[in-house]
């Protein structure tokens, strides 16, 4: 997804270190409405389709009992509390078992990779939370401090905040029960909830294109029906991105179709391999599963919108690029939050916005809507 250098392999811990990577988000650009061609800085632009750039991190295997430090252990989950949301890659085909070893395919139980990144998970979260509990609870009551203030500020290093904890609580009926008397079993159950807020997560189910992983994709599907799960064959896009890199034909990331250029510079092979791609995942599918996974992750998961900062009388930067600039910004951004992350200096000394489009003067607390294009006037 991110083509960073990075080690490809069945075994365990082929990524031993986080990879840092950037992946890019797919919005239908706004440069059609101004009938221009955007020029990015950042990410690229292909038929008016803007692939918008984010940072992901490719974290190293994790093998169960890593809560106990087995594998890398707690370094691996460490690494994990980075992100705002996880992508859980599956090998749907079953040729890969829990230790990362390469198996016949359909002979391991993808399944169990769920279950026991959820035990993990859970695991790690509880275990930051039971940390001396005793004591926690004695000095909670003891201050007399609102439960949910002392429990977001003990978790606030798993980006827990107080309305998720309140609304947890409320969930569990644990709001009227007293803090001493809480036991193991309590703890477990606010470790699950709050993981799956503070770490939504969708499933890759990778290689669904091996034969007979179809129907174990639709098996996971009705096994874990609370999950999000995208099919998708990762080695398809790398072969179609080479191709397209290659000059061999036209793709954009994340379509049902690519175009050959010329056949006749297509050896047998090359043609096999475009046309089991394109019958094996593009018309069963409509893509690939790669880039569909990154934009559901991003744009309806974390609900990211697209803001462009642009002028009302030039769209263009001192370097003749026309709009060469696209953030994500979390949902309900207003203006103010749009001028601080161009520049401290603008949302400190904001004066006002312009929504580009409309051509309207809107406030510092005015919401943005995903895809505005928006000029800051800041004092000097």
């Amino acid at each position: 997804a991110t083509l960073a250098e990075a080690e490809i392999a069945n075994y365990p811990f082929t990524t031993i270190k986080p990879n840092r990577g950037i992946g890019f988000v797919k919005i239908a650009c706004v440069d059609q409405e101004f009938n221009k061609q955007c020029n990015p800085r950042e990410g690229y632009c292909l038929q008016h389709k803007r692939f918008v750039p984010f940072e992901m991190l490719d974290v190293a295997g994790l093998v169960p009992g890593a809560h106990q430090g087995l594998g890398r252990g707690n370094a691996f989950l460490s690494d994990l509390n980075e992100a705002d949301a996880l992508i859980h890659v599956i090998d749907v085909s079953g040729s890969v078992n829990e230790k990362g070893e390469a198996v016949e395919p359909l002979s391991y139980d993808p399944g169990e990779d769920i279950r026991f990144l959820e035990v993990e998970l859970d695991m790690w979260y509880f275990g930051i939370l039971q940390k001396g509990w005793e004591k926690f609870a004695r000095q909670v009551q003891q201050e007399k401090t609102k439960v949910s203030v002392a429990l977001a500020k003990q978790l606030s290093g798993l980006r827990v905040d107080q309305v998720m904890i309140e609304k947890t609580l409320e969930e569990l009926h644990l709001h009227q029960k007293d803090l001493t008397a809480w036991n193991e079993d309590d703890l477990k159950k606010i470790a699950g909830i709050l993981r799956k807020k503070t770490k939504p997560m969708i499933l890759a189910c990778n290689k669904v294109d091996i034969p007979g992983a179809f129907a174990n994709f639709e098996r996971l599907q009705k096994t874990f029906p609370h999950y999000m799960m995208i099919a998708c064959s990762a080695e398809s896009e790398l072969a179609l991105k080479e191709a397209a890199k290659h000059g061999m034909i036209d793709y954009i990331p994340g379509e049902k179709d690519f175009v050959i250029k010329n056949e006749s510079k297509l050896n047998e092979a090359q043609k096999k391999g475009l046309d089991f791609i394109k019958k094996n995942m593009l018309e069963k599918y409509n893509s690939t599963g790669v880039q569909h996974v990154l934009d559901t992750m991003v744009l309806e998961v974390l609900k990211y919108i697209a803001i462009y900062p642009g002028g009302i009388n030039n769209l263009v930067d001192s370097h003749g690029r026309v709009l060469p600039d696209c953030f994500l910004m979390p949902a309900k951004s207003t203006a103010l939050d749009f001028a601080y992350r161009l520049h401290t200096d603008f949302g400190k000394k904001f004066i006002r916005a312009i929504n580009v489009k409309t051509k309207m003067t809107i406030g510092r607390d005015h919401v943005l809507q995903h895809k505005d294009v928006v000029e800051i006037v800041s004092g000097k």
